[in-house]
C-alpha cells in the first residue's frame, strides 16, 4: 500500500506540501506566541490530514468513501491556502517566499487532485433496502 502511495502523484504533490509548510513553519519566531499556539497548529493540520485522507480514500473502494475523503482533502488544502495566504500581511513571519512557493504547490495539487478524484468508479456502491448506499448508512450506525 505504501509503495503505491509513493507512486501517485497527488499523495506527491501532497508530501511536497507537507514539507514546505513543515519549513515555513520553522522560520516563524519562537517568540510569537499567536504564531505559536494557533497558526502553526492549523497549518500542521491541514498538510497532514491532506496526506491521510489521501490514504484513506486510497485503501477503500467503495464511491462514497472515496468521495467523502476527497471532500475532506478539498477542504483542508483550501484552508491550507488561506490561512498561508494570510501570513503575507503578518510582519513577524520572514521569508516571505515560503508563501507563495506554498500556494503555488498548492495550485499543482489542485490540478492533481482533480485528476486524481475522476479516476473514481462512481459505480462501486452497495444499495440498502432502504435505497441508501450501505457504506454511508453504515457510518452513522
Amino acid at each position: 500500500m505504501r509503495d503505491s502511495l509513493k507512486n501517485l502523484p497527488v499523495y506527491t504533490k501532497a508530501e511536497e506540501i507537507f514539507q514546505l509548510t513543515d519549513a515555513l513553519i520553522k522560520t516563524f519566531p519562537a517568540v510569537d506566541e499567536f504564531l505559536q499556539e494557533t497558526t502553526i497548529k492549523f497549518l500542521l493540520e491541514d498538510a497532514m490530514i491532506i496526506l491521510a485522507k489521501i490514504s484513506n480514500a486510497e485503501a477503500v473502494e467503495l464511491y462514497d468513501l472515496k468521495m467523502e475523503n476527497a471532500a475532506i482533502i478539498r477542504k483542508a488544502a483550501r484552508e491550507l491556502y488561506v490561512n498561508v495566504g494570510s501570513l503575507r500581511f503578518e510582519e513577524k513571519v520572514e521569508n516571505k517566499e515560503y508563501i507563495e512557493l506554498l500556494r503555488n504547490e498548492i495550485d499543482e495539487f489542485r490540478l492533481l487532485f482533480i485528476d486524481w478524484v475522476a479516476g473514481f468508479d462512481a459505480w462501486n456502491y452497495i444499495i440498502d433496502s432502504l435505497g441508501f448506499i450501505q457504506s454511508a448508512w453504515s457510518l452513522c450506525t
